[in-house]
């Protein structure tokens, strides 16, 4: 089965990366930019000269922390034809509309290698978020110059959001919201972050990169990394200036979009409500009696991810047509990841519609 949306190989180094893939996918850069430029002063009232202010912020703290995925930023803007801060812009847009996204989406789940079936460790999420996105979305693989590989889903123009690498590392992630977003300068983006932990190749290096990079909005990051002598999940749970962490429990680890540790923030969640306060706990009850067999499959995720209960706002999420065309969520794409096989499964939303397509780094 072919993927569901276009699949962008590029190597080199992180320069060379970066302008392979902005030239590669020029036009659908050039429409998210745009997409976002709207959605930048319809939702949080900025215009271009404010977008690209920010934008220059942002390049300058990725320099400063992460100047390889600089770079690659660089060349993304050099290679399609966008200004370079509207770019930085684009990879900070949870940033740029803090404080404006509605109900978020997003329910991630992991499975020790020691619960499933075929003894692989498994993660795997659906990603929420407004319907005009599918349009503007690309699978990336990139192989730097060292021979690390990452393939991961990403906006046109970023670089990371669900995905895996060569040295079996994988990450899923989830948007949080505390009262401390936004309140922090000199951060750098969620999504650098998400990239920058990708870029590790080994699980203590990414909660180190995780843990230390500088931030000024909340971001879950639900990682792990397969072993031949067993593979480990953890969940981080990042605001700015704290860092909360869970173990999984019977094998299983989960997380939707409100805080489960007891860090010192005020967790927006408890203002805005929504199905973010049963969907971990429902996809952890889900994969319950396969777990305690220890015979968690795919199909298991995939049941998972299917989920209705709580329709149209369910892990398996539609728009509501009664919301306000801004504020329109729904499972775009479904992410399955595999990673002891290196395998990136993806299926278009909301995946109840949809098989899911498989590549491997193998």
């Amino acid at each position: 089965m072919s993927l569901p949306l276009p699949l962008i190989t590029v190597a080199g180094t992180p320069a060379e990366c970066g302008a392979a893939y902005g030239a590669v996918a020029e036009a659908l850069v050039g429409e998210n930019v745009a997409l976002y430029l709207r959605r930048f002063h319809d939702q949080a009232g900025l215009d271009q000269a404010a977008v690209r202010a920010a934008g220059a912020v942002y390049r300058g703290t990725t320099r400063a922390v992460h100047p390889r995925i600089a770079e690659m930023l660089d060349g993304v803007a050099e290679g399609a034809g966008v200004h370079v801060d509207e770019v930085y812009a684009l990879n900070a847009r949870t940033e740029l509309i803090y404080g404006t996204q509605p109900d978020g989406g997003c329910t991630a789940a992991g499975v020790l290698d020691t619960h499933t079936a075929g003894g692989h460790l498994l993660l795997g999420q659906n990603w929420d978020w407004h319907p005009a996105q599918r349009e503007a979305m690309v699978v990336l693989q990139t192989t730097d110059e060292r021979g690390h590989t990452i393939i991961t889903l990403a906006e046109a123009g970023m670089l990371a959001k669900a995905g895996l690498n060569s040295a079996g590392l994988g990450v899923c992630l989830n948007l949080l919201g505390c009262d401390r977003d936004g309140t922090v300068a000199g951060g750098v983006p969620y999504h650098v972050v998400v990239r920058a932990v990708l870029e590790t190749d080994h699980l203590g290096g990414a909660l180190k990169v995780a843990c230390r990079t500088p931030r000024n909005a909340s971001l879950n990051l639900l990682l792990g990394q397969a072993h031949e002598a067993g593979g480990e999940i953890i969940d981080l749970e990042l605001a700015p200036g704290e860092v909360g962490w869970l173990h999984p429990v019977d094998g299983v680890l989960t997380h939707a979009n409100h805080f489960e540790t007891a860090l010192p923030i005020h967790d927006r969640a408890k203002d805005l409500g929504g199905a973010t306060l049963f969907r971990s706990a429902r996809a952890r009850r889900l994969l319950a009696e396969a777990a305690a067999a220890r015979k968690v499959t795919e199909d298991d995720l995939v049941a998972v991810f299917r989920d209705h209960a709580g329709y149209p706002s369910a892990i398996c999420r539609h728009v509501d047509e009664r919301d306000e065309p801004l504020e329109r969520s729904e499972t775009v794409y479904s992410v399955l990841l595999d990673l002891d096989e290196r395998r990136f499964g993806i299926a278009a939303g909301p995946p109840c519609g949809h098989e899911y397509a498989f590549i491997s780094l193998r």
